[in-house]
């Protein structure tokens, strides 16, 4: 059993949308924890990486989550563990069938919607190629899914949850890789503004804004009010 005074160290990168996702959770959870920046640099990325990321996570990568004597990585796998070290306020919604909806939204954002994310950061001088056309309507159509998913609501899945810290995380990236939201979807970017505006997200995203223009990176218009947070 791990004490309740162990001490908690969340690793993540300036850049990293996986390790963003989890330090906003931490933060929504109030949870206190010491948050450590691997080395990043635009030209060698996370190289040389951290030596506690390397022994813990076979995937070389953030985020990895240390407390008292367990060690964890990937996302998803430490929102549950914070759910249930520290169950309020809650980020699952309680209703069995929007707690699935929740966690089928979070996984879409990470594993349907962020490879052709992924695909677009390596075409960014080449935005008419048909590889960059494709992946921008990837993106739009789902877009669409999570306009309608919406309904009218204020979160994605019922109560505020990690499927919102998801989605925004992941769409922040495609805003400035060129497939950022449009007037298409007006309950989405009324559900972004909703979503900036919480000082957790804030904390994160501003701190994120800030390192993109340290770095002359420009930002996507909804970033812009960040970068001094």
């Amino acid at each position: 059993m791990i004490a309740p005074d162990a001490p908690m160290r969340l690793f993540s990168g300036p850049l990293s949308m996986f390790g963003a996702k989890a330090q906003i959770a931490a933060l929504e959870k109030g949870l206190a924890f010491e948050l450590v920046m691997v080395p990043f640099e635009m030209k060698r990325l996370y190289e040389p990486k951290h030596p506690e990321v390397l022994r813990i996570n076979p995937k070389r990568q953030v985020p990895v989550l240390i407390h008292g004597d367990l060690e964890i990585f990937d996302s998803t796998q430490i929102f549950e563990y914070l759910e249930d070290v520290a169950p309020n306020p809650p980020l699952w919604p309680a209703d069995p069938a929007e707690r699935a909806r929740a966690r089928l939204i979070e996984h879409k954002s990470d594993e349907v919607y962020f490879p052709p994310i992924i695909r677009l950061m390596g075409l960014q001088d080449t935005p008419e190629d048909p590889a960059a056309i494709a992946a921008r309507d990837q993106a739009a159509r789902f877009y669409g899914e999570m306009e309608r998913q919406l309904d009218g609501r204020d979160y994605l899945a019922g109560p505020y949850s990690f499927a919102d810290i998801a989605f925004y995380m992941a769409q922040l990236f495609g805003a400035r890789m060129g497939a950022g939201m449009t007037e298409a979807t007006p309950g989405l970017l009324r559900w972004r503004a909703r979503i900036t505006a919480r000082p957790a997200v804030r904390q994160v995203a501003g701190a994120m804004a800030a390192f993109l223009v340290s770095e002359g990176r420009p930002l996507p218009d909804f970033m812009k009010g960040l970068a001094s947070v």
